[in-house]
């Protein structure tokens, strides 16, 4: 497996607008006019979140007439899911380790306990 598609996925996930746009376009298709209208900066910085996109390859466009069409592809995204999968057992234990301290701190509440 190559590494280039989950570290160029990660570095495009990384700005909180991209992530936005991502979750937008997993819905269908959007035209970038329609796009830049649900964000509160400029219609140029909105097509530089997208050409990142576009670059690592998680979204691609197709002209119609004057409109460009942009759509979520999830191939990066079951690359990441892939590279990040072996991780997942060190996650879920710590996971379920913080999961029983706050239940544990939650009953301590009800019980008038100090936690």
């Amino acid at each position: 497996m190559c590494y280039a598609y989950p570290v160029d996925a990660l570095a495009a996930l990384a700005d909180p607008v991209r992530r936005e746009l991502v979750g937008l376009l997993a819905q269908g298709e959007v035209p970038a006019g329609e796009l830049a209208d649900r964000f509160p900066v400029s219609r140029p910085a909105i097509s530089r979140h997208l050409r990142v996109l576009r670059e690592a390859g998680l979204v691609t466009v197709r002209a119609e007439g004057k409109r460009r069409l942009y759509a979520l592809d999830p191939t990066p995204l079951r690359e990441l899911d892939d590279w990040l999968e072996p991780y997942r057992d060190l996650w879920a234990s710590r996971l379920d380790a913080l999961d029983t301290e706050i239940a544990r701190g939650r009953r301590a509440r009800r019980n008038g306990e100090p936690a």
